[in-house]
């Protein structure tokens, strides 16, 4: 991969923020710089190919950081959280028991036999997409509040349940790995407290910020890699890594120092080539020659909001319960896994997405909805 090529995705990347300027459109980053691969991929130019290894681990490095900051978004320490965990638990229950039906029916309806994997897909929330839209919309009151538990905890757990659902074959190994992970993210999150307890990261902080080191970023980053090498070795994706990473600083309480330079790392760079990589592997061909996947993705995405209607009722407000089905993390990572595992058929992973963008537009609509019936946040 040369320097050029590098510089060609890092420009076509900027196709994300120019779709997403239009407030009005409500369109998310990630879909231009989807479209930005599959142009460029084998369906368009052929410019860009997803096997080869620099490119390939580049878009590995960017899967981790992007799931690392999904992670670092569920609101663990949020007070909220405590009061409001019952009434969310009981909500992502009802979400996850409605779509095995509807995940049931899906996959007899299109032939796929997916149903595991159509069920984790359906019950989750992405909590990295629908937090910057409630604090976009100024949205507040107790009803906004209960949907945050409802939304960590669909997230957290269908990514971990993701790999056991779409390779039930390994689901015993990935089941294994999984535990590491987890053992390991709880480790992680266990020294970080100690640190954070005794005062030693506000003075590394101190020293970093006097001396222009950068200390936090670059110790951050090498936990992460550590992590995602343990995934590795485990035999797993690091997309758990990322997500338990991001899990253990949240917990903590993540500087907002750090949070800025993680963020220019990740949006600014790498996660821009991970979804352009995404974009070039999706075999978007496929759903023009099978248009039974055109009617996947839209089903997926019609059957998630669907299911998202099951707490209605406990109360919680019909818009809410469309914004609460948006989903960007889970299908992204099923994608990324059925395409480097040869996991799905051709188009399928394409499906998945088209899915998830279905979801962004039920929850854009739902959004607006709820700032017009939704007491505005106070401001602090």
């Amino acid at each position: 991969m040369s320097l050029g090529l590098l510089a060609l995705i890092s420009v076509v990347g900027l196709l994300g923020p120019l779709l997403a300027l239009p407030r009005r459109w409500g369109l998310p980053v990630i879909l231009g710089e989807l479209l930005a691969g599959v142009a460029l991929g084998p369906t368009g130019a052929g410019v860009l190919h997803t096997e080869e290894p620099t490119f390939a681990f580049l878009a590995n490095v960017g899967f981790a950081l992007v799931m690392f900051v999904a992670g670092s978004h569920v609101p663990i320490r949020d007070p909220a959280m405590r009061t409001a965990l019952p009434m969310g638990a009981l909500r992502a229950g009802l979400v996850a028991v409605a779509s095995v039906p509807v995940a049931f029916v899906i996959a007899r309806g299109f032939g796929t036999g997916h149903v595991a994997l159509y069920v984790v897909l359906l019950a989750s929330s992405s909590a990295a997409l629908i937090l910057p839209i409630v604090d976009a919309s100024g949205l507040g009151g107790p009803s906004v509040l209960a949907l945050l538990p409802q939304v960590a905890l669909a997230d957290a757990l269908c990514i971990i349940a993701l790999p056991l659902a779409i390779d039930p074959g390994r689901a015993g190994r990935s089941a294994i790995g999984a535990a590491v992970l987890v053992g390991c993210s709880i480790l992680l999150y266990l020294g970080l407290r100690l640190v954070e307890r005794h005062g030693w990261r506000k003075r590394l902080h101190r020293l970093s910020e006097r001396r222009k080191f950068a200390l936090e970023l670059r110790i951050n980053l090498a936990l992460l890699f550590g992590l995602a090498a343990v995934a590795q070795a485990a035999r797993v994706s690091v997309m758990l890594a990322g997500f338990g990473f991001g899990l253990a600083v949240a917990a903590v309480g993540e500087p907002r120092r750090l949070a800025k330079q993680l963020f220019a790392v990740t949006e600014g760079f790498i996660g821009p080539v991970f979804f352009v990589w995404l974009g070039a592997s999706l075999d978007v061909r496929a759903l023009g020659a099978r248009p039974a996947l055109i009617g996947l993705g839209v089903a997926l995405g019609v059957g998630a909001a669907v299911t998202h209607f099951a707490p209605l009722v406990t109360g919680q407000p019909i818009a809410l319960a469309g914004l609460a089905a948006a989903q960007v993390g889970v299908p992204v990572a099923a994608a990324t896994l059925g395409s480097e595992e040869h996991l799905l058929a051709p188009g399928e992973p394409a499906a998945l997405v088209l899915g998830a963008i279905v979801t962004m537009a039920v929850a854009t609509i739902a959004a607006s909805r709820a700032a017009r019936a939704t007491p505005a946040a106070p401001e602090t």
